[in-house]
């Protein structure tokens, strides 16, 4: 099943090719140039993505987290200082709560893995997030449901290892999908404090008919139950939700449905011109843009607990 990747990209290569050159007979040449140019680099990022595939197979190992010092301990040469001592009445502080972005967890999409976000998560370690970890589903799975299960397993464990209550979750094309339902069709707005999404079908794609014998590209499509049961209601949903999309972007057919519409979500929707579907989580915009929604979801939820706390 590790193969899938090679033999869908002959499927893939052509949509990326065949859906630009009908556009460019049909388009303007000023409206078909932008949607030639992001078909060449997606098929120069699969090139890329199917050599670093194999480095992405094996399940990650997080990094050990440094133990806790007590206070009064010299702290010169340690990766972090002490925790400060909460004030007497003050609610018990968790060893990383507040002192640490919330960790990230990224999910790929249908038949990858955690290599395709290579380059996000350098962009992330690079800007201060020290807690960002890329999790696999099986490739055998054929359910999105048991695929949410798996993240919520996946996030409890690492809420206890990081000591943080929340996270944030960054989610490719069905990855984005699987952080949705987790949230919003088991509850765990507790637990997520931002869903980020990467090109993912919120309305369902169109797209590879083809490939619809696959359970999970079933379930992707506008007709599926997974789909009909995002939009039932969501109240009080906690969780902001942040969706980039793109007009370029060729496995979201239409375009639109990688926009979030929900009367119960909080939701932002990104619009990003001249980028493909597979470009996405390498693009460096794309990477400026989430960490942006990041902090400002940071800044909302300090400014937040200080109006609470007054």
């Amino acid at each position: 099943m590790q193969a899938l990747p090679f033999l869908s990209a002959p499927l893939l290569l052509a949509r990326l090719v065949s859906t630009p050159l009908r556009c460019a007979r049909l388009l303007p040449t000023r409206a078909s140039s932008p949607l030639l140019r992001s078909t060449v680099v997606d098929l120069a990022i699969l090139a890329g993505h199917l050599l670093l595939y194999p480095t992405g197979i094996s399940r990650e190992r997080p990094l050990p987290q440094p133990a806790p010092h007590p206070a009064g301990e010299p702290t010169e040469g340690l990766l972090e200082p002490a925790a400060p001592q909460p004030a007497p009445g003050a609610p018990t502080m968790l060893p990383t709560e507040g002192r640490a972005h919330p960790p990230v967890l990224l999910l790929h999409g249908f038949i990858d893995n955690r290599s395709v976000f290579l380059l996000l998560r350098r962009s992330l370690h690079r800007h201060g997030w020290r807690h960002v970890e890329a999790l696999n589903y099986s490739p055998l799975t054929c359910d999105l449901r048991k695929a949410a299960e798996l993240l919520s397993r996946h996030v409890e464990e690492v809420c206890a290892r990081t000591g943080h209550r929340r996270v944030d979750l960054v989610g490719h094309s069905l990855g984005g999908l699987i952080a949705r339902y987790y949230v919003q069709r088991l509850g765990s707005d507790t637990r997520v404090r931002t869903v980020v999404t990467l090109g993912t079908p919120h309305s369902g794609t169109r797209i590879a008919p083809l490939l619809s014998a696959h359970p999970l590209v079933r379930q992707m499509r506008p007709d599926s139950e997974v789909i009909a049961e995002l939009t039932r209601p969501a109240p009080n949903c906690r969780t902001q939700f942040v969706a980039f999309w793109s007009t370029e972007d060729q496995v979201m057919v239409p375009a639109t449905t990688a926009k979030i519409s929900h009367p119960d979500l909080l939701a932002y929707n990104v619009h990003v011109a001249g980028v493909g579907h597979l470009a996405l989580p390498v693009n460096g915009t794309v990477a400026a843009g989430i960490r942006e929604a990041l902090t400002a979801a940071e800044t909302a939820e300090g400014a937040a607990d200080t109006i609470s706390v007054a």
